[in-house]
């Protein structure tokens, strides 16, 4: 099934202005949702809002948004108010600067698009994929949708470019607020964890190789449900982890990596020949020694 856009808009930079068409680059959708229901009957449950001054029930009609500026004290805003507070949309992305790509923290990163060119654009959209590709560096931009304004980010790929929602610098903590501990690493230790890294390394990232585990055992529990089949539960496992020494949990680490065949090949067999006794001449405490 071929993709449909969810929305199209314009890319500007300069006075060059670039007509593109916004799809979803993920699949939100496939979550498993589950709804409320009555334990003893199994019908949905419908939600209601009560206030919980006069115990009554409130309609929607008579519901209104408040901001809470003090403990239980509240300024109210019409949804006329609030209305007038949201960004028009533009449905355009103005780039304000290039900057290297590795210039941008991943924890930034907020929703994906996918763009295409839209009718009279393919010329100037290929043209921005492939300067950005070869300039190693990604659009910044604002960009009005649904009422808010959003940082995005242009950045390009084989086939086209992506369009990277931001988050704002209020919307992301800084680690320094964590109390990480300074800790000296010996070089052992290093070494070994080098080594084991070295032995997991991959040049590329497949994201196929990874799959939602937890969806798969809800998705056959759920038919098994449908089915009228009842389901085990097994036990979780018993949380906590093991406090064991960091040059062991290294070694054991690497050892448990099976070898490569040569190196397998080399190694001595399991039943071992007797030693050689030694010369009559050494002293039995010393040939003991040897042993």
């Amino acid at each position: 099934m071929a993709a449909r856009s969810i929305a199209s808009m314009t890319l500007s930079f300069g006075l060059v202005s670039i007509p593109v068409m916004v799809y979803s680059a993920t699949e939100p959708s496939s979550a498993i949702s589950f709804n409320l229901l009555h334990k003893t009957c199994g019908s949905r449950l419908k939600q209601q809002y009560v206030c919980v001054k006069e115990d009554v029930v409130v309609p929607r009609e008579d519901m209104e948004k408040g901001y809470e500026f003090a403990k239980d004290q509240y300024v109210m805003f019409s949804a006329e108010e609030l209305k007038a507070l949201e960004e028009t949309g533009t449905h355009a992305a103005d780039i304000t600067e290039f900057v290297p790509i590795e210039a941008i923290d991943p924890v930034y990163f907020d929703k994906a698009y996918y763009l295409a060119p839209d009718k009279g654009g393919a010329k100037p959209f290929a043209l921005l994929s492939k300067a950005l590709r070869e300039s190693e560096r990604c659009a910044i931009g604002r960009w009005a949708a649904r009422g808010k304004q959003y940082i995005v980010m242009i950045r390009p790929i084989e086939d086209g470019l992506v369009m990277q929602q931001l988050l704002y610098a209020t919307e992301v903590r800084t680690i320094k607020d964590l109390e990480i501990p300074p800790t000296k690493v010996k070089d052992a230790e290093l070494k070994l964890a080098q080594q084991l890294i070295e032995q997991q390394a991959s040049d590329t990232f497949d994201p196929s190789m990874y799959t939602d585990d937890v969806h798969a055992r809800i998705e056959a529990a759920v038919q098994k449900k449908v089915e009228g089949q009842e389901i085990t539960m097994s036990e979780a496992p018993e949380g906590g982890a093991q406090v064991i020494d960091l040059m062991e949990a290294l070694r054991a680490s690497l050892e448990k990596k099976s070898p490569a065949p040569e190196k397998a090949a080399k190694a001595p067999p399991k039943t071992r020949k007797p030693p050689k006794r030694a010369p009559a001449a050494i002293p039995a405490t010393r040939t003991t020694a040897k042993k």
